[in-house]
C-alpha cells in the first residue's frame, strides 16, 4: 500500500500531525518503536500544563494578560542572540504567541479538553521586567492532566485507522531517512520483537525484521533526548557549568533522541544543541517505572534553598523563579544536588508533584478528591513520598535534621550552625511587616494573588517555630527533561537542510523541531509551552501536508 504521508512518532505531536492529515483527506503510515501500550507517548505523563494569553480564566481571577505583555516576557526569557540559528526559533515565538492567545483555546474545547479554573504562576523570574519570566500567572491545567490532553488525539487517530485513512504500525523503529538531492522519499529501519511492557517501561530492542516505505511527505515526530544522558553531556553547555555526574529521568528510556542524530546524519540541520531544559527539584521515585525514573516538585516560594554545602542561594534563585538560573547556581557549586528545608505547613499548602500520575484527582477528574486538598495533611501523592522517598527527612529538632542530611549523603558537608544562623536570620524578618529578604518579598507579593493564597503559598511563618513543624529536609537531583534546540524548520514545518536550504517533503514536529524552528525557546522557557508546541507544530505540519493537492 502506498502512503501520502509518514510520521515517525505517535507522542501528541504524532497524533495532532496525523490526524489533520488524515482529516485533510490523505493517507497516513504512524511509526513508533514502542508498543501501543505508550500511545501518545511522554505527554501521557505530563501535569498538561498549558500556556494561554488572556485567557477567561485569566481575566476570572484578576490577572490582567496581553499579547504585547505575553511577547515581552517570553523574547526577554528566549535571550536569542544567534543570527541563523535562533531565525526561524523566533518566527515560530511570535506565530505561537498569536495562537496561545487566539486560536488555541477555542480550537481545545471544541476537541473536549476543559482546563481546571484556578490558573498558575510558574517562572516567576525575579529579575528585571524585560528579563526572565512569567509577568503573570499563564500555567493553565488541563482538567484531566496529559491522559486529559491526549485522549482526543488518540480517539481521533483510532477514528482514522479503523476508516483506513491510518496505518498504525508500533515496534517499527526508523534507522534512516532516504533523502536524495535535498527530496526526501521515505524511510528505513528495524521491526522489533513484540514487548508486552506497561506504558513507559524500558521495552525490548531486539531486532526481528527490517522495513522501508516511501511516502511524498515525512513527518519527524520522535521526541527529544531526555533519557539519553551521554547525549545531554555531550552537548552541556558551558554556561551552566559541568555536567552533573548524577542525573536522575523525568521521561521514559525512549526518549533517546536517535532521530535527531539520524536526520542529521541524513543532510538536516540541527540548531542549538547545547539549549536544554532539566529540572533542579527532582526526587527520585520510590515507585519506578523507567530507568533512573524521577519526579519534579513543583514548589511554592517559601522553602530555605541550600546548596550542597548549607549555603542558602541568593535571590532570584528561589523556589519556582528560575529554573536555569538555580540549575547554573548550583552546577557552579560543584556538586549536583541541593536541599530543601520547610515545614509540615509548607508541604501541605505548597508542593505538588509533577505527572499525571502524581496527580490522580486531576487526573481522574474528580471533585470530590480535589476538595480534600484544602484538608489538613499534604495530598496523598506527597505524603507517600515524604514516608517512603529516599529524598526525603522528617525530624521535630534542626540537629537531628542535618545529622541525617548529612548522613543521606554520606559526606559531612552541612554544618548545623550555619544553617540554623540562616534560618533564624530569615525567621527574624517574618516578625516585621517590613523585610530585607528578598524571598520574603516574593513570597508576600505571592498571596496578593487569589489563586496562590487559596492552593500555592502558604502563610508566612517561622520555619523554627515548633508549631509549624516538623521539620522537613529535601534533596534535590537534578531532573532531565526537555530539548530546546532540534531540527531546524521554517513556518511551513519544512526542515533545512545543512546548506540552509529546505529539504523538499521533510518535516519536523513537537520536541524533536525544538518545539518549532529547532529552539522557539532560546536559552528558557515560560513553562506551558512544551504541550502547547507539540499541538502548534503539529497543527501546522498537518495543515501543510494536507494543503497539497
Amino acid at each position: 500500500m502506498s502512503y501520502d504521508a509518514i510520521v515517525i512518532g505517535a507522542g501528541l505531536s504524532g497524533l495532532v500531525t496525523t490526524a489533520e492529515i488524515a482529516n485533510s483527506g490523505k493517507t497516513v503510515l504512524l511509526l513508533d518503536q514502542e508498543p501501543e501500550s505508550s500511545f501518545g507517548g511522554q505527554a501521557w505523563w505530563s501535569f498538561g500544563g498549558l500556556f494561554l494569553v488572556d485567557s477567561p480564566e485569566q481575566r476570572k481571577m484578576g490577572i490582567k494578560d496581553s499579547i504585547e505583555l505575553a511577547e515581552q516576557d517570553w523574547f526577554g526569557s528566549a535571550g536569542f542572540d544567534r543570527e541563523d540559528e535562533d531565525y526561524w526559533g523566533k518566527q515560530w515565538a511570535k506565530a505561537y504567541l498569536q495562537f496561545a492567545a487566539n486560536e488555541k483555546r477555542d480550537w481545545l474545547r471544541r476537541l473536549g479538553i476543559s482546563l481546571f479554573p484556578v490558573v498558575g504562576w510558574a517562572e516567576r523570574g525575579g529579575y528585571l521586567a524585560e528579563g526572565h519570566g512569567n509577568s503573570v500567572p499563564r500555567f493553565h491545567i488541563v482538567w484531566g492532566t496529559g491522559p486529559g490532553i491526549v485522549e482526543p488525539f488518540e480517539k481521533l487517530v483510532k477514528k482514522f485507522i479503523s476508516g483506513g485513512m491510518v496505518t498504525y504500525k508500533p515496534r517499527h523503529q526508523v534507522d534512516q531517512l532516504i533523502i536524495n538531492d535535498q527530496v526526501a522519499t521515505g524511510v528505513k529501519g528495524s521491526i522489533l520483537k513484540d514487548d508486552h511492557v506497561k506504558r513507559g517501561e524500558k521495552s525490548s530492542r531486539e531486532v526481528v525484521g527490517d522495513f522501508e516505505y516511501e511516502a511524498e511527505h515525512i513527518v519527524v515526530a520522535s521526541g527529544g533526548v531526555g533519557a539519553n544522558f551521554d547525549l545531554i553531556r555531550k552537548n552541556w553547555p558551558k554556561r551552566l557549568g559541568n555536567p552533573p555526574k548524577n542525573m536522575i529521568s523525568g521521561v521514559p528510556d525512549y526518549v533517546d533522541g536517535r532521530m535527531i542524530t539520524i536526520a542529521e546524519e541524513s543532510g538536516a540541520n540541527i540548531a542549538n544543541k547545547d539549549r536544554m531544559w532539566h529540572y533542579t527539584e527532582g526526587i527520585k521515585n520510590w515507585s519506578p517505572v523507567w530507568s533512573n525514573h524521577g519526579i519534579r516538585i513543583l514548589p511554592g516560594p517559601s522553602s530555605i534553598w541550600l546548596d550542597a554545602e548549607g549555603n542558602r542561594f541568593p535571590a532570584p534563585n528561589f523556589p519556582g523563579f528560575d529554573t536555569l538560573g538555580t540549575l547554573e547556581s548550583i552546577m557552579k557549586t560543584g556538586y549536583d544536588y541541593s536541599w530543601f528545608i520547610l515545614t509540615q505547613k509548607i508541604i501541605e499548602k505548597e508542593f505538588a508533584l509533577s505527572g499525571s500520575e502524581q496527580n490522580p484527582d486531576l487526573t481522574g477528574k474528580s471533585i470530590k478528591q480535589l476538595l480534600k486538598r484544602v484538608l489538613p495533611g499534604a495530598p496523598g501523592p506527597v505524603e507517600a513520598f515524604k514516608s517512603k522517598g529516599e529524598d526525603f527527612i522528617v525530624a521535630d529538632q534542626l540537629s537531628d535534621l542535618v545529622s541525617e542530611m548529612n548522613e543521606l549523603t554520606g559526606e559531612q558537608l552541612l554544618d548545623e550552625e550555619h544553617i540554623r544562623n540562616q534560618i533564624e536570620a530569615r525567621d527574624r524578618e517574618i516578625n516585621n511587616k517590613f523585610t530585607k529578604d528578598l524571598q520574603i518579598t516574593a513570597l508576600r507579593g505571592s498571596r496578593f494573588y487569589k489563586g496562590d493564597k487559596l492552593i500555592r503559598t502558604a502563610k508566612p511563618h517561622q520555619i523554627l517555630d515548633e508549631r509549624n513543624g516538623p521539620l522537613i529536609a529535601v534533596r534535590l537531583n537534578i531532573l532531565s527533561r526537555k530539548t530546546l534546540g532540534g531540527l531546524q524548520t521554517d513556518l511551513s514545518g519544512t526542515v533545512l537542510g545543512q546548506n540552509g536550504e529546505p529539504i523538499k517533503g521533510l518535516y519536523a514536529v513537537g520536541e524533536v523541531s525544538g518545539f518549532g524552528g529547532g529552539g522557539i525557546h532560546g536559552y528558557r522557557a515560560l513553562e506551558g509551552t512544551f504541550l502547547g508546541g507539540c499541538l502548534f507544530t503539529g497543527k501546522t505540519v498537518g495543515r501543510t501536508i494536507g494543503s497539497y493537492s
